[in-house]
């Protein structure tokens, strides 16, 4: 038998052309994740270096590839009509802690995380 072959048959007075696959190609076919004949349309993105591959190292260890991430973000936004996250900028008083804190200044030194807690209570 060839690895690929056509079959017609008669369906009422509807004519169809049947394509059989081998098993081996099929298991081929479904382990590619999408559907083979889907319309698609490509993305190109700069990034850098360090964090393409750092993404890249966590992509692996999730099983996920790159490809792959990029749809789920894509299919995200267009599921939430939006970012899937927040995406703000910091208030006035935010950037003065943020700096003050990178500076060292206005810092307040606990012992403990315990009396940390305990000064959220005063």
């Amino acid at each position: 038998m060839p690895d690929e072959y056509q079959a017609q048959r008669r369906n009422s007075s509807v004519h169809r052309i049947v394509t059989i696959i081998p098993t081996r190609q099929l298991d081929i076919v479904l382990q590619m994740g999408h559907v083979p004949y889907m319309k698609t349309a490509a993305v190109h993105s700069r990034i850098q270096p360090d964090i393409k591959q750092k993404a890249e190292d966590i992509l692996q260890r999730l099983g996920v590839s790159p490809t792959e991430a990029i749809r789920m973000f894509y299919t995200q936004i267009a599921l939430r009509n939006g970012l899937p996250f927040d995406v703000s900028l910091p208030n006035e008083m935010t950037v003065k802690a943020l700096e003050d804190s990178r500076k060292g200044r206005n810092l307040e030194r606990f012992e403990s995380v315990d009396k940390l807690f305990e000064s959220w209570d005063a």
